[in-house]
């Protein structure tokens, strides 16, 4: 009878190139709906990159439900309170135009790297990535980090 090796029947999230470093997630999981249940550092982001106070006010007291879709490269990020819902949509790699919450437009570029979605703006980085059963998003506004974590529902 044959034997099986330590590895068989086992699925693995990430690959390995010829060194042995980890590379990238085979798959990203960010499709469902997502409910912020903490945020660090919000009033301070917001104050860096020029939020006005009448925003960062009402903002402070919600916590936001993304809906994300992602169907291959292509997203939908919905954000949900009771201000409002903005849609954002980009294509990995791809330059987009996107609306901060007081309607001001920017463009930035979103990319995959090692399962973490990235993106950047001339005001901040922020990154998206899946940590066990959380959301975690950090975003990077000169000396502020701002980290927000959601959870699906």
């Amino acid at each position: 009878m044959p034997t099986r090796g330590a590895c068989d029947g086992i699925v693995t999230t990430r690959t390995t190139n010829i060194l042995g470093q980890a590379t990238r997630q085979a798959d990203m999981d960010f499709n469902g709906t997502w409910k912020v249940y903490s945020e660090e550092n919000l009033e301070e982001l917001l104050k860096v990159v020029g939020a006005p106070d009448m925003v960062a006010k009402m903002r402070k007291e919600i916590k936001p439900v993304w809906v994300i879709e992602q169907n291959g490269k292509d997203f939908i990020y919905t954000m949900k309170n009771p201000i409002g819902t903005t849609v954002h949509s980009f294509s990995l790699g791809k330059e987009s135009e996107m609306t901060s919450p007081d309607g001001r437009k920017f463009k930035c570029i979103v990319r995959e790297e090692n399962g973490k979605l990235i993106a950047v703006t001339e005001k901040f980085t922020s990154v998206r990535e899946i940590q066990g059963d959380d959301m975690v998003e950090t975003i990077t506004a000169g000396p502020v980090t701002f980290i927000s974590r959601s959870k699906r529902v």
